[in-house]
């Protein structure tokens, strides 16, 4: 089991991966930041069959924040190149809409979002799609 998640958050992102969760909007599961930048990834799923793979919403601070696939031994590896922090498991976050609502805020705003109410908004849009 990967060292970033509990035991719960596990398979949390186990089951929504799962082939019958596919076509679910999931709510994320879990926030890894990488302290001391703006490198942040909500993490809402885990391939089965390849633990090493998560889908979510990543923004890396460069005002392109995108839904896609990213490797966790690779954000692993990710070391803040002052302050030599790596990436972490915010134990705070608790998502309170899809990831739609996230990914279309973001979209919106060049960057992931934290107010409420902005993401609220987005969540009562309809979004059919979620490319960036």
């Amino acid at each position: 089991m990967n060292t970033l998640f509990t035991t719960e958050q596990y398979n949390q992102l186990i089951e929504n991966g799962r082939i019958a969760n596919m076509d679910k909007d999931n709510v994320p599961v879990v926030m890894l930041t990488l302290p001391f930048s703006s490198c942040i990834w909500l993490l809402s799923e885990l391939d089965p069959d390849n633990p090493d793979i998560a889908f979510g919403l990543c923004d890396l601070g460069m005002g392109f924040p995108e839904l896609g696939y990213v490797s966790l031994s690779e954000i692993q590896s990710v070391e803040h190149p002052v302050f030599k922090t790596t990436v972490f498991n915010n134990p705070l976050f608790k998502a309170d809409y899809p990831m739609s609502a996230y990914a279309a805020a973001a979209r919106a705003h060049g960057e992931i979002v934290w107010d409420k109410n902005t993401i609220a908004r987005y969540a009562k849009k309809k979004t059919d799609n979620l490319k960036f």
